[in-house]
């Protein structure tokens, strides 16, 4: 093996990426020989390669660059609390970031949910509420109510838990899940509802379906539904109008824990700190967060628990919570979360959004007349282009030419994008202005006249 070099090359620094650097989601038979991307830098909504090309940050990092790329007030911050406080065991010890942002999360969190717990991730914050729900039963006498209601197509991450009971492409993989904990309801999409039905028949079916599923395998075996508030990495599938209030109803009835996966929708992309309540009329039992708490920044989730759970999870004895992370409530990642929520106030980021959805929402279903496209679907500043290559809904998924073909197109005029099998996906930086949304989406529309014309569905 050759020397590394201490200014490599673009073609080395491609070769080094190719050969050794296994990235999430690889396709196992080529992952050795596939070219990807090396990013160079990044500004604002953009960011180059490393051939100098510029793209406009269509999937926001991975729905995460909230504040966009390059800030020196985050550097800055970063920099400081290194010479300040690198690290102090999370064992034993607080910190000045750590206890400020547990309690501004605690005043952005609705209802109750007073308590939190910090993460490296998404990931591990989804399986820290689930061992919060296993240890809460455990105390409670009640050691089989385990079981965690779930849906297809949501996602939840990959630790051995949030993995068990994501049912994002279950089939495609050869890692093992905990089967035992889990039980998955039919996708939640009203795109894919029977030929015929009504929305709100739909949301009816969705909403008997939990409950059905709790009365077969017990409420005593049941301890929690997660849902995504937007199954995002499913495909941005926003769920009939209702359904989170009423599952919601559902789980107290029955005394399941309800789980809000806001990995993705809390930090404003949809225009508020959290969507739980202000979007969707929901107090959860805890939220999950994560990517948009420190605008990718630096690696950080927590989990944010209510006082309603805490209560029951505590108790004279001696008990020991035994989870936790090397990492949990790092210094250096709170004090990027502080710095990043203080120019999200400061520039009224929030606001913002808020201003400029229903524009970049009108863009979106603007594209309704290709009919190469099946459904256009998004709430804030999150979207999905479903294409519909061939006849009839049940067909789709054979589709998965149509999200490559679009991605490579607008990557080639300046646009990067999120192929999913048939669907293309896109969450750009929250600070994206009108004129930038329209160039992203001219790019767009550019690219679906291109991609209809090479499948022959040109209208």
């Amino acid at each position: 093996m050759k020397p590394i070099s201490n200014s490599p090359s673009v073609e080395e620094l491609h070769e080094w990426d190719r050969l050794h650097n296994l990235k999430p989601w690889s396709m196992m038979n080529t992952w050795r020989e596939e070219e990807g991307q090396i990013i160079d830098r990044g500004d604002g909504i953009y960011m180059w390669d490393s051939h100098g090309r510029r793209m406009i940050d269509g999937p926001g990092g991975m729905w995460c660059v909230q504040i966009g790329h390059g800030r020196q007030e985050m550097a800055d911050a970063i920099a400081d609390q290194v010479m300040k406080l690198a690290y102090s065991s999370p064992f034993s010890t607080g910190t000045e970031p750590a206890a400020i942002l547990a309690r501004k999360l605690a005043e952005f969190a609705p209802g109750d949910l007073n308590t939190v717990f910090f993460t490296t991730g998404g990931s591990t914050a989804v399986d820290t509420a689930l061992r919060a729900m296993h240890f809460l039963n455990n105390r409670r006498g009640m050691p089989d109510k385990k079981i965690v209601i779930s849906r297809e197509r949501a996602y939840h991450g990959s630790t051995y838990l949030s993995a068990t009971v994501s049912g994002k492409e279950r089939n495609r993989t050869r890692f093992d899940k905990e089967n035992r904990l889990v039980h998955f309801l039919p996708d939640v999409d009203p795109y894919h509802r029977p030929e015929g039905m009504s929305v709100e028949t739909f949301c009816d079916q969705k909403v008997d379906d939990l409950e059905q599923a709790i009365l077969e395998l017990g409420p005593e075996n049941v301890g929690a539904f997660i849902a995504e508030p937007i199954l995002c990495s499913g495909g941005v599938i926003v769920p009939p109008p209702g359904y989170h209030k009423r599952t919601l109803e559902v789980c107290r009835k029955h005394d399941v824990l309800y789980i809000s996966d806001e990995v993705v929708t809390g930090f404003g992309r949809l225009g508020h700190w959290f969507a739980s309540e202000p979007v969707f009329d929901i107090v959860p039992d805890m939220i999950t967060c994560a990517k948009g708490l420190t605008s990718g920044y630096l690696p950080l989730g927590a989990c944010i628990i209510s006082d309603r759970i805490m209560e029951q999870m505590t108790g004279p004895e001696e008990v020991l919570f035994s989870n936790g992370y090397t990492y949990s409530a790092h210094p250096v990642s709170c004090a990027a979360a502080l710095k990043n929520i203080e120019i999200m106030e400061r520039e009224d980021i929030l606001g913002h959004v808020r201003e400029v959805t229903p524009y970049f929402q009108e863009r979106l279903r603007s594209f309704e007349k290709f009919p190469i496209v099946g459904d256009l679907r998004g709430m804030g500043l999150l979207g999905c282009i479903e294409g519909k290559v061939t006849e009839g809904r049940a067909s789709l998924a054979a589709d998965s030419d149509f999200g490559t073909r679009l991605d490579m197109i607008c990557e080639e005029n300046g646009l990067l994008l999120r192929p999913l099998l048939n669907m293309a996906v896109f969450s750009p930086p929250l600070i994206i202005s009108k004129p930038q949304i329209d160039t992203m989406f001219d790019i767009i529309e550019g690219a679906l006249e291109q991609v209809s014309r090479e499948m022959g569905i040109d209208g």
